[in-house]
């Protein structure tokens, strides 16, 4: 289920007063309804589908259009029902702690700055490392776009885990990763995405990140660590960046070579 907050109405409308027929059933109210379905649809719950529908109807105007998007959509649900083979794609392996707490380690890395960049991220169930996970590698990036990827992967992974009932605990070392989401973003997006002094750099992620830390926040915690200051997940992390950067990879993937932790340290630093 999908809780309606007004960042996720933002997610399928540019404009709250042009909303569509059809974005109004998914949320369940009426045309008659339609000046104030904001004060009637917020806080309440809508299915998961429901809300990637809506979504996904973002700027859709024309009722042909809509039609197409509604029936693939729903041909698409029908096939993810269907029994599967083999999934090819890596997954994430979801156990539950028990004792408690699954801690995330992120981080990104760019040579030089702006250059070629990587992020990474280190997995620990229960205290004992269990996933690594590197990529995302972009020949001009910066350390901050690096970062803020990181950051996002992480929340992901955390959205998981703590659906799964695992407590979550994601750790960054990277301040201005956290302020863009926990601090700045609500305030920019109140004023329509903009802020005093110019652009707002690498809004893209930080909208994708934002969007998703408003839905899970309340299952996770999110904090600030020193970079390089003897917590291992961190070192690990910023070994996955430098990793992504040597393999090249721009896909987000697992570490598939057997963890060895003092190995893994060897590699080269971020």
């Amino acid at each position: 289920m999908q809780i309606i907050t007004e960042s996720f109405l933002s997610l399928g409308l540019k404009d709250f007063k042009k909303i569509s027929e059809k974005q109004l059933t998914l949320l369940g109210v009426s045309e008659a309804e339609r000046e104030n379905f904001e004060a009637l649809v917020l806080n309440t719950s809508i299915s998961d589908a429901r809300a990637e529908l809506f979504v996904l109807l973002k700027d859709i105007t024309a009722k042909s259009n809509q039609d197409k998007i509604i029936a693939n959509y729903k041909a698409l649900q029908k096939f993810r029902k269907e029994p599967k083979e083999e999934s090819a794609q890596i997954s994430v392996d979801v156990t539950p702690a028990k004792q408690g707490d699954v801690e995330i380690y992120c981080d990104g890395g760019c040579v030089p700055n702006p250059g070629k960049s990587g992020s990474g991220v280190a997995l620990y169930r229960a205290g004992k490392l269990s996933e690594l996970f590197y990529g995302l590698y972009n020949k001009m990036g910066t350390n901050n776009t690096a970062e803020l990827h990181a950051l996002h992967q992480s929340l992901l992974l955390a959205q998981k885990e703590s659906e799964a009932g695992n407590r979550v605990s994601i750790k960054c070392d990277s301040m201005y990763s956290i302020n863009c989401i926990k601090l700045w973003a609500k305030g920019w997006e109140k004023k329509g995405w903009t802020k005093k002094g110019g652009e707002i750099k690498n809004l893209e992620i930080i909208q994708e990140a934002y969007y998703l830390y408003n839905i899970i926040k309340s299952n996770i915690s999110l904090e600030h660590i020193k970079a390089h200051a003897g917590f291992e997940g961190n070192e690990l992390a910023d070994r996955m960046t430098m990793y992504a950067i040597e393999q090249k990879d721009e896909n987000f993937v697992k570490y598939t070579k057997p963890i060895d932790i003092a190995s893994i340290l060897k590699m080269r630093a971020g």
